[in-house]
């Protein structure tokens, strides 16, 4: 919400002293979110006057055109005779009024303005648009026309508020009431302690039989619905500056006399309205949902298929406009000067459900000004003055008459009423209001307040935030200046440290960091389609993913249940900014959702929850296992003076993992598999031992060409993922640091040959198991394949065996006989055989 202060003024006695800054800090204070104060004309320097262009030359023999005028500036240049200026505009003629700046003034953005020769013609000066004077956009992207009646000689700085500061304010869901200029100067008048003039205290008429007949068809989306008419509107009446000027310092674009009145009452007030050509409304308007598929065209031109759960307006055709969201354009108002310019309008003043607003804009992405205020809470006792507020400028700037008939719905309802203990502020926050200030403050907020020990509060109707016992001690402790509550630091108790999870957490980053990867974290949304993109089954049990119920962004409203797709989006946009040579981690939470989830627990905040309500708010939370993730592309080693590089393959993924692994003391089964997204060759299966079961935990390798290309990765893309959760269960904790002999080792070769399908790693188990306790490492050092050799589909396992005994230096014979009794294991259970 932009605030101009000259605008906030109207409603509050500000001391003359006070700048935006100081009103920027005391609603600081008051917890509002003001983010800048900008200040409009800083760098503007006269003289810029208001001039009436006499005569206009047309210059030719140039690529554009070219007009030489002379311009009546009144005494504004000393002399008063007209002014020689060329310009290139063409949305203006002779005789009328524009803005002139004279020679010596300076422009927004420090231009300098002085005569000078141009196209053949000395310029003494230049008639300015509305973007050179800083004024955003009035919707005529050209020269400034003022009306005819405008002085000439006036200095234009004064008359167009060139002049101001602006506050700019971030409102949280919660304050949609400041989402309004009645709402800002209320909390400027209590945070100042000055007496506010509330823009909604107006003589309003009652209803009676007279007005647009209306009919509501559900009270639920729509409880209150105020519709008056104005007739004779004159077709040619335009916005007056003041107003055109206050739209645009507030960030609106002027558009039409009718749409900038409804859009000008909809910032004082806060209550979105909307205006209908008379004439093109056929029959009574009504309120109700749509008809599943029906079609409404809205004000931005789009064909639109609306939904069973959208409320619309209508009339005897169908729906006029989506409530609370955007007019239909079968009625819009049309601009002034056209032939078929509206000269009667109906003005509509709703309060709509807004649960039912937010739903239906988010539906059809459609975010405007109204959804924004009426997903915050809209005062529905607004819309009669707001309705009223319409009618009587309308009626004062384009000389219309405002119809005796008044339409007004209104759906049954009560005050909202709240009992509080009148120490609940004192008790929430640790200090000691006291009765009086409690009841005070509740009372500028606009509560009505009532009781002793027990208060009786009655909410006022444009806070609807306003709900809980809670609601109303933040309304006091956050006046009362949340800067004045008193700091006190927990004492948390000693000797605890991290948990064994968290340090394996630490030590895992610490490894792969060491190994050369490059922690990325990511968000944990993601949308379903990724699935699809990953080549997962249907049938998969990462498919099933845990909902937001009010995600951040629409394509991605649920929690991962893996780290490969931000990793790898990761990955795609580094490569895509020109880094080729990318390998990145991440370790995070994934979310799986339970069998059967109970409903979430709310938990109070007077006391400590029991253990109970703590285990129930567990028990509704997903599961939520640490993952890590590694990914690779590019090389791995780079080629330099130093010797040839190498790119990253699928080993690489699989080192990464058993160096994850390694810091969890867990041994690791590395086996060829076959998942997802993985490239079926190139996929390695990860698994380990918990409680005496085999679990399979993650899976490493080169990703499928088809991931490859449906994310838009680097060719021969390889990655990693763990349950790091899991791992740690397998493990032993921290590693311990090997012992260290000093008897010397004693290393034999051997070579097998086997078929071609047998996983080295069945090879390598049976070498250890067969080894014995004399093995101290073993290492596989070669693979060699040759058919004229080996023989059709074989291939060939060297492995280096170290022996060592911790006690004694071991002879050759023990050290042949531990390695016969490898080769005969690996024979047995593989078919292994020696090499010759």
């Amino acid at each position: 919400m932009r605030v101009p202060l000259s605008w906030l003024r109207e409603y509050v006695d500000l001391p003359a002293t006070e700048t935006g800054r100081d009103v920027q800090a005391k609603l600081i204070s008051a917890g509002l979110e003001v983010e800048t104060v900008e200040h409009l004309g800083a760098d503007l320097k006269g003289p810029l006057v208001v001039g009436q262009v006499l005569t206009i030359e047309e210059l030719e023999g140039f690529k554009k055109p070219i007009r030489f005028c002379t311009v009546d500036v009144g005494q504004a240049n000393g002399t008063g005779l007209p002014q020689e200026i060329v310009c290139g505009a063409r949305n203006f003629a002779a005789g009328d009024k524009v803005v002139v700046v004279l020679p010596g003034a300076v422009l927004p953005g420090g231009f300098a303005i002085a005569a000078r020769k141009t196209y053949g013609k000395v310029s003494h000066g230049m008639i300015c648009s509305g973007d050179e004077l800083g004024m955003g956009d009035d919707g005529s992207n050209g020269i400034i026309v003022l009306p005819p009646e405008t002085e000439v000689g006036r200095d234009a700085v004064e008359l167009l508020e060139l002049v101001d500061e602006v506050l700019d304010i971030a409102v949280t869901p919660d304050r949609g009431y400041c989402l309004s200029m009645r709402g800002v100067a209320r909390e400027t008048a209590i945070a100042y302690g000055l007496p506010l003039r509330d823009p909604a205290l107006l003589d309003v008429p009652g209803p009676n039989a007279y007005g647009y007949p209306v009919e509501v068809s559900d009270p639920v989306g729509c409880d209150r619905f105020t519709a008056r008419t104005v007739t004779g509107l004159s077709p040619d009446a335009r916005s007056p500056i003041w107003l055109t000027r206050r739209l645009q310092k507030a960030g609106m674009r002027p558009v039409s006399l009718a749409v900038d009145v409804t859009n000008y009452v909809m910032l004082e007030l806060g209550q979105p309205l909307h205006a209908y050509d008379r004439s093109l409304v056929r029959g009574t308007i009504g309120v109700r949902r749509a008809e599943q598929g029906e079609k409404l065209t809205t004000l931005d031109g789009v064909r639109r298929t609306l939904d069973a759960e959208d409320l619309v307006i209508t009339d005897e055709r169908g729906p006029i406009g989506l409530a609370g969201v955007m007019g239909g354009a079968d009625t819009e108002i049309a601009d002034h000067g056209l032939e078929q310019a509206t000269s009667e309008v109906v003005v509509e003043a709703a309060h709509f459900d807004p649960v039912t607003v937010a739903r239906t804009a988010r539906r059809h992405k459609l975010s405007s000004e109204a959804s924004r205020r009426f997903e915050r809470g809209v005062d529905p006792q607004a819309a009669a003055a707001a309705a009223q507020r319409t009618v009587d400028l309308l009626v004062l700037l384009a000389g219309g008459t405002a119809e005796a008939g008044v339409t007004e719905f209104t759906a049954p309802s009560a005050p909202h009423t709240l009992t509080i203990p009148a120490d609940h502020p004192d008790r929430v926050a640790g200090v000691a209001y006291g009765r009086e200030t409690v009841v005070r403050r509740l009372q500028q907020v606009g509560c009505d307040v009532h009781g002793q020990d027990e208060l009786i509060v009655t909410v006022p109707s444009w806070r609807p935030d306003l709900t809980d016992p809670n609601d109303l001690a933040e309304e006091v402790i956050r006046l009362e200046g949340y800067e004045n509550l008193p700091i006190s630091l927990p004492r948390p108790p000693a000797g605890r440290g991290l948990t064994p999870r968290q340090r394996l957490h630490r030590r895992t980053g610490r490894a792969l960091a060491g190994a050369g990867y490059v922690e990325a974290p990511n968000y944990p949304f993601v949308g379903e389609q990724i699935f699809d993109q990953l080549g997962l089954e249907a049938d998969d049990p990462a498919r099933r993913v845990v909902k937001l119920t009010n995600p951040l962004n629409d394509e991605e409203p649920a929690l991962r249940t893996s780290l490969l797709p931000g990793l790898l989006g990761a990955l795609r946009r580094n490569d895509g900014r020109g880094s080729h040579d990318l390998a990145l981690f991440e370790t995070g939470l994934v979310f799986k959702p339970r069998e059967e989830q109970p409903a979430a627990v709310r938990l109070p905040v007077d006391r400590r929850p029991t253990d109970e309500e703590l285990a129930g708010l567990d028990a509704a939370l997903p599961d939520q296992p640490r993952h890590v993730a590694a990914v690779l592309a590019g090389a791995r080693e780079r080629a330099g003076w130093w010797g040839a590089g190498r790119p990253a393959d699928w080993a690489d993924a699989v080192e990464a993992a058993r160096t994850v692994a390694a810091e969890a003391g867990a041994e690791l089964v590395v086996r060829q598999g076959r998942y997802g997204p993985w490239h079926p060759g190139r996929c390695a299966e990860l698994a380990v031992t918990v409680d005496g079961a085999e679990r399979v935990i993650g899976h490493a390798g080169e990703l499928h060409p088809r991931v490859v290309k449906n994310l838009g990765l680097p060719a021969r893309t390889c990655a990693m993922e763990l349950d790091l959760d899991a791992l740690e269960q397998a493990g032993e904790g921290v590693p311990q640091a090997p012992g260290i002999s000093t008897f010397p080792v004693a290393t034999q070769d051997v070579a097998l040959v086997v078929d071609g399908s047998v996983p080295a790693a069945d090879v390598e188990a049976a070498l250890r198991e067969g080894a014995g306790e004399l093995l101290e490492s073993i290492r596989l050092f070669d693979v060699y394949e040759n058919a004229g050799q080996l023989g059709e589909g074989r291939k060939s396992l060297a492995y280096a065996l170290r022996f060592r005994a911790p006690d004694r230096t071991l002879t050759v014979d023990e050290a042949s006989a531990a390695r016969e009794s490898a080769v005969a294991l690996a024979g047995e259970r593989t078919g292994a055989t020696l090499r010759g």
